[in-house]
């Protein structure tokens, strides 16, 4: 593997009693962000080959907006992505690692975590990058890392290449 992409899923319906936090659904405007990451993605060159994506229905929803625009990739389901930390993402990674390409759709906190210790470990190629990662880990974010060897992942090989976020491509395109 030489790159991974960390997302996290996109903007949900507010958490209310008598909803419980895994059925919860994307709103429009999720479905929009998703899709316009993906687009995002292709558009940089970063389509992924397989997709690791929590069984959470605003995951799996996030996952489905992607795909839609992702050619090409293979999507596992995994149940042990719901809200997992380090330890956890670190597993399914190792587990998972033979794309070229890999991305991963799940939760915070555990994917910021898990980001800013990739971050610790193996630095960045932008400072500003970096500073972005460290803020915050929006909906819809995805964080770029690139290893310069193609094998088995180690995150000390792993440096951040780039944040993108959603509000951001929204602000862009909105002064187009």
């Amino acid at each position: 593997m030489k790159r991974l992409i960390l997302m996290r899923h996109a903007k949900t319906e507010p958490w209310a009693e008598g909803i419980d936090d895994f059925s919860r659904a994307l709103t429009e405007r999720g479905k929009e962000d998703a899709k316009r990451m993906a687009e995002e993605l292709v558009a940089t060159g970063w389509s992924p080959e397989r997709i690791l994506v929590s069984t959470a229905r605003r995951a799996r929803e996030t996952c489905s907006e992607v795909a839609k625009i992702v050619e090409g990739e293979k999507v596992r389901p995994m149940e042990n992505l719901y809200l997992t930390g380090v330890r956890g993402l670190t597993e399914a990674i190792c587990h998972n690692d033979g794309a070229g390409t890999l991305m991963v759709i799940g939760h915070n906190p555990g994917l910021h975590d898990f980001a800013m210790e990739i971050l610790r470990e193996a630095g960045s190629q932008d400072h500003q990058e970096s500073v972005r990662l460290i803020e915050k880990f929006p909906t819809s974010c995805c964080a770029l890392f690139e290893s310069e060897q193609d094998g088995a992942f180690l995150p000390v090989h792993f440096k951040l290449t780039q944040i993108l976020r959603a509000k951001d491509l929204r602000e862009a395109d909105a002064s187009l």
